[in-house]
This record gives structure tokens, C-alpha cells and sequence, in this order.
């Protein structure tokens, strides 16, 4: 077997041998030209098979994964060249570039959806199926033509991506959640559980966090909700940022973790690291799941636990989900001001009842009147970002946690999203207006002397 690299050969591999076939040329799309017949797209698919047969005989995958992947195209369609000249088939050179460039996805990446991870407006990209690839551009999903070429092709990328993590995915095991190694989460799910032949959901996050003066202009919240969000995050209070599944909390999250001070230490827990943080001092912890045999569990509560231990300044949830809860909002009362976590939720209100039900997983047998206190002195603050039905994620309040009145915990709606209607374009009218309400953290703002700033923001004048 021949290897990829600089000392690759070019001779014809001896042990394939060719059958004699008529001279073909294939014209690639033009304005002009139109679409490409039938007949010829037949042919070039056919063409691509055979190419690909011999590649892998020429070729060994181990090498081709350890070279880049500039030079490993480069190799891929040097031999496309001297295989459609072989067969006696003429392909200009837009075609053997795609076609080697197909190739090469196919032996070292993720096949049909590779090119989806280099697009930065892609957010999402979700195979349902061989035949059948979504991906979310703008907030919104859209039908490619993207296909794999059959159930096992997708089978095939699918073991690929958990082998590289040290997984296993098959029917005695066919779901499997993951991490690519640009830092997106995919989860993999196939038969019997699925009965179209397998499902891929790919969660890309920007290569570069979001600021929020980047988030400002895409209109996800407006410039005063910017600021209180940064001066809560210099003041230290505890931040817990609810939503809907792919409404953009783990972004906004990082947003405001962008104003931790550089001289903090930061402990960040997820089940799969998603946080960028830019400081100096960060110890990123991941949960682990439970190999083939159900045993090495390490659930998010035991790395809170954990973290406890690491002498921290702030610790960073990815998402509160269970029992963890409990031990999340010690860690807010025990001195560990400034911490965040996010959680899913319809509402802020709806965040609060989360909570409480998440801590009576913990079977601490606490009262739901404790299990509210504790929650009420633990959070400062509640952010709900949405995503909207015209595809952009907006921040649609920010709330205080105000204290107790009886048995309920009380809030002050600070901002609030206020809708409108609609533009021609379909993108949704509205604004975010202050409540105009004094926040409670005016004073602990006052510390770091970012109190007139708040109220400033908030759009309340004093004296």
C-alpha cells in the first residue's frame, strides 16, 4: 500500500487492473451551459466511485489523517488526474479540485458535511438521515443538497468522530454525545433508535466569542442592557441566563464572562466544553459518561463538589440540569460571588421553578420554603434570551431576584423586550425599554464605583 506524503509514489499500483473504456468529457456548470444532463451527472458519479475504490487502495487513512489537509487535497487530486487519464476520462480542473476536495472529506473528515464547519454563518447542521441535510444559517434552517451516499456512509463518519474521542457507537451502543476537535458538540444517534438510518446534530460555536458590541449590532439586546450586564459582571453577582433549547445562552454567557477580572480564578463545569473564557486563569472541568461496561461516571454535581476544593473565585456552570443545582447555589452562598450558570427555561419565573424542582432531585429532603430561601439569597440576577421567529436571538428580560414575601420569591423586572410587529422584510419590530426601576445591587455597585453607570443605563436620574 502506498503512503500519502512526500515520498509518494506515482506509478500505477500493479495490482489494479483496467478495463479498456471510451473517452468521456465532462464539462463542468455554467451560466451558459446550463444545468448538467443526466447522462453526464450519471457518468460523473460514477466516475467518483471508481476514483474513490482505487484511492483507498493507493492510499493509507492512518497517514492521510496525520498530514494537513491542504496536502493531503493536493495528493488526493494528483492521483483523480492520473486516474481519469487511466480510464481515458477528461475533467477540467474545477472538477478534480471538488472532486478532490470531496475525496479528501471523505477519508480524514466528516464526509458530506465537512464544508458546513468551515461556513461561519452556520450554526447548526443536522443530518436526518442519509439523504435528508439541514443546517441553520442566520437563525434559520434550510434544505442543502448535501447527501451521503447511503446509510453506512453516514454510519462510517459517525464511528469515525466517536473513535476519535475514545467512544464506541454501534447498535449495542448507537448514542453517543461529542466533541469535534474545533470545540462543537455533536450528538449521534442510530439504529434501532432511529429508523432512518441514522441522525448527526452538530452545534458550531464562533471561533471568536461574541462581544456584546457585536451582539448590539445583530440586535440580540440593546446598548443600556449591555452595559448592566457588564457592570453586573464587574460587581460580581450571581448571573443565571435562561432560554430555550438554541436560544443562544452559552453565547450570551460568554459574553458577559468576558468582564471577569484577568487576576480571578475561574472554574468552568459542562458536560462538553462550549465556554471560551479569555482570562488568564481558567480550569475548564467536563463531566464523563459511563464506558461500554456503565462504569467512570463523573456527573456535573461531583465536579461542583469538586471545585469547591480549588480554592476558586468564581465557578461557571455550563448548565444546571439536575442535583447539581443544589450544590451550585451553596457555592453562590459560601463566598464564591460573581458565579454563573444557565438553565432552560420559558421564562424568568419559570427559571425559579426550575431551580426548585432541580434541588428536590438532590432528595435532600428540604422544604420548599428553605429550598426558596436558598435559592432567593444564592441569584442576583436572571437574563431570558429567546429565539425569535425571525431567527434572531434576543434578550427578552433581566430581572433581580428582589427577596422573599411570604413563600414566593419576589423579582424587579429591570428591561423588558417590548414587541411591535413586524418590518416588510419579516424581521421582528420592537425595542428593549428599562423598567426604570431602582435594582437593589445599585449599592454593592457602588463599590466598585459603577453605581452612577447603572442608573445611567437604567435610564434612572437622582438629585
Amino acid at each position: 500500500m502506498v503512503e500519502v506524503g512526500p515520498t509518494m509514489t506515482t506509478e500505477p499500483d500493479p495490482r489494479i487492473t483496467q478495463s479498456p473504456r471510451p473517452s468521456l468529457v465532462l464539462v463542468a456548470d455554467t451560466p451558459a451551459a446550463g444545468p448538467m444532463p443526466a447522462a453526464d451527472l450519471t457518468l460523473l458519479n460514477e466516475l467518483k466511485e471508481r476514483i474513490r475504490t482505487v484511492l483507498m487502495t493507493r492510499i493509507d487513512p492512518t497517514v492521510a489523517g496525520r498530514i494537513p489537509r491542504a496536502a493531503l487535497r493536493w495528493e488526493v487530486a494528483k492521483l483523480v488526474s492520473e486516474i481519469a487519464t487511466e480510464d481515458r476520462v477528461q475533467l477540467n480542473k474545477l472538477e478534480e479540485t471538488a472532486l478532490a476536495a470531496d475525496l479528501s472529506d471523505d477519508m480524514v473528515g466528516l464526509g458530506p458535511l465537512e464544508p458546513f464547519l468551515d461556513d461561519d454563518e452556520i450554526t447548526d447542521i443536522l443530518a436526518n438521515g442519509p439523504f435528508d441535510i439541514y443546517v441553520e444559517r442566520r437563525g434559520k434552517l434550510e434544505k442543502t443538497s448535501a447527501r451521503f451516499r447511503d446509510a453506512q456512509h453516514l454510519v462510517n463518519i459517525a464511528q469515525r468522530i466517536a473513535t476519535a474521542i475514545g467512544r464506541r457507537i454501534d447498535e449495542a451502543s448507537p448514542m453517543v454525545d461529542a466533541r469535534l476537535a474545533d470545540g462543537s458538540r455533536v450528538n449521534i444517534v442510530l439504529p434501532p433508535l432511529v429508523l432512518n438510518g441514522g441522525t448527526i446534530s452538530i452545534r458550531k460555536f464562533p471561533r471568536r466569542g461574541l462581544t456584546f458590541d457585536a451582539m448590539v449590532r445583530q440586535e440580540n439586546l440593546s446598548r443600556d442592557m449591555a452595559r448592566v450586564l457588564q457592570i453586573a459582571a464587574r460587581s460580581r453577582l450571581n448571573i443565571l441566563i435562561s432560554g430555550g433549547t438554541g436560544s443562544g445562552k452559552t453565547t450570551l454567557l460568554n459574553a458577559v464572562s468576558q468582564f471577569i477580572d484577568d487576576d480571578e480564578r475561574v472554574i468552568t463545569i459542562e458536560d462538553a466544553v462550549e465556554l471560551r473564557l479569555q482570562q488568564p486563569h481558567v480550569v475548564q472541568m467536563e463531566t464523563r459518561p459511563p464506558n461500554i461496561e456503565g462504569v467512570g461516571h463523573v456527573p456535573q454535581r461531583e465536579l461542583v463538589r469538586n471545585a469547591l476544593r480549588m480554592r476558586p473565585d468564581r465557578i461557571i456552570v455550563g448548565e444546571v440540569r439536575g442535583a447539581e443545582t443544589f450544590d451550585m447555589l451553596q457555592a453562590m452562598n459560601t463566598g464564591h460571588d460573581g458565579s454563573m450558570s444557565t438553565v432552560h427555561a420559558n421564562s424568568p419565573r419559570d427559571a425559579l421553578y426550575r431551580l426548585e424542582n432541580m434541588v428536590m432531585m438532590a432528595n435532600l429532603n428540604l422544604p420548599l420554603k428553605a429550598i426558596r430561601m436558598h435559592v432567593a439569597s444564592a441569584l442576583n440576577l436572571i437574563v431570558h434570551i429567546e429565539r425569535m421567529r425571525d431567527g434572531i436571538r434576543r434578550v427578552q428580560s433581566i430581572v433581580e431576584i428582589a427577596g422573599m414575601e411570604s413563600d414566593i420569591i419576589t423579582i424587579r423586572e429591570l428591561f423588558t423586550f417590548q414587541y411591535r410587529g413586524e418590518r416588510h422584510d419579516g424581521q421582528i419590530d420592537g425595542t428593549s425599554e428599562s423598567t426604570r426601576m431602582r435594582p437593589d445591587f445599585v449599592a454593592r455597585a457602588a463599590r466598585f464605583a459603577l453605581d452612577r453607570e447603572l442608573l445611567d443605563a437604567l435610564g434612572i436620574r437622582e438629585g
